[in-house]
């Protein structure tokens, strides 16, 4: 019996397409990468003090003057009316009945630093005539009677669901105990992360200043 014969077929591949596919992969990848350029001078890079411009908006302010008195303002540009609501909470927690008067005044102050106790009478006075006023401070040493734990929870539910700042900002006289009363303040209402305002210059390392920061740092740790 005759044996049948199948013809032959080449199993060469013609590789020149993948080839072209090959190199137009890479030259889109070299095209779209960018490398780091090498720096010049290797330098090692400080802490620094950021100098970031002050929020004006969603924000909180707690200072300090240089007789450890410690102020309160919150910073609502877009919703001014977010101020009263603030006012409103404290004076419904502390039973402190403000009238709507007194509420538009605390928003117009430029920073609260009143007692519980006096905290009414200063806002029935008029905004120009407050600075005339020297305010006392809110009570912080005591922490029992840290009268500030009220205000950033008031802040916290008024601000509820939006991203809030809280900043600092000390005196570079004012002293280490009014400044951890604060932080802890701000503990209680398990706020953990705030802001210092501080000069765009670093201190010496010698200055109150510094001492606070590196106190701060143990606070974290």
């Amino acid at each position: 019996m005759p044996r049948v014969s199948l013809p032959k077929k080449s199993t060469d591949t013609d590789m020149t397409p993948f080839v072209d596919i090959g190199f137009l992969i890479l030259s889109f990848f070299i095209m779209a990468t960018k490398f780091k350029p090498a720096e010049p001078v290797p330098i090692e890079t400080p802490n620094s003090v950021n100098a970031d411009k002050l929020p004006e908006d969603n924000a909180v302010l707690i200072s300090i003057d240089k007789d450890n008195k410690v102020y309160f303002s919150a910073l609502a540009k877009k919703d001014p009316t977010r101020v009263d609501a603030i006012a409103e909470d404290v004076s419904t927690v502390r039973e402190l009945n403000l009238t709507d008067k007194e509420k538009q005044n605390f928003r117009n102050s430029a920073m609260v630093g009143m007692p519980f106790n006096k905290l009414k009478s200063f806002l029935d006075v008029p905004v120009d005539k407050q600075k005339d006023i020297v305010q006392d401070g809110i009570p912080v040493l005591d922490s029992a009677t840290n009268e500030l734990v009220y205000w950033i929870a008031a802040s916290q539910r008024v601000f509820a669901g939006q991203e809030l700042r809280f900043l600092i900002k000390g005196d570079s006289k004012s002293h280490y105990p009014t400044f951890k009363a604060v932080i802890d303040a701000l503990k209680r209402n398990e706020v953990f992360k705030y802001n210092l305002v501080t000069m765009p210059e670093e201190a010496p390392g010698t200055s109150e200043v510094a001492v606070y920061r590196r106190e701060l740092e143990k606070l974290k740790k």
